[in-house]
C-alpha cells in the first residue's frame, strides 16, 4: 500500500485539491482518490506532487507492506 502526506503539504501551504490538481495536470477528484488512499499515482505524477512542494518522492510517498 502507497501512504502519502498530500494532505498534510497542502494544509502548509494553503492549497486546495483543485490548486494541487490544476499544478500537475489531474482532476481534483483525483487528489481526493490519492489522498484517502483509493488510488496509487503513476510514477510521473508522484514525481510532479512531489515536485510541486520542493520535496523528493520519498519524502511524499511511501510504501508499507502489508503481510498479513
Amino acid at each position: 500500500m502507497i501512504k502519502n502526506r498530500i494532505r498534510e503539504y497542502r494544509a502548509k501551504y494553503h492549497m486546495s485539491q483543485e490548486e494541487l490538481a490544476q499544478k500537475v495536470g489531474v482532476r481534483r477528484e483525483t487528489i481526493g482518490n490519492l489522498e484517502n488512499g483509493r488510488y496509487n499515482p503513476s510514477l510521473v505524477l508522484a514525481w510532479n506532487i512531489a515536485k510541486q512542494f520542493q520535496v523528493s518522492i520519498e519524502e511524499m510517498f511511501t510504501v508499507e507492506n502489508d503481510l498479513s
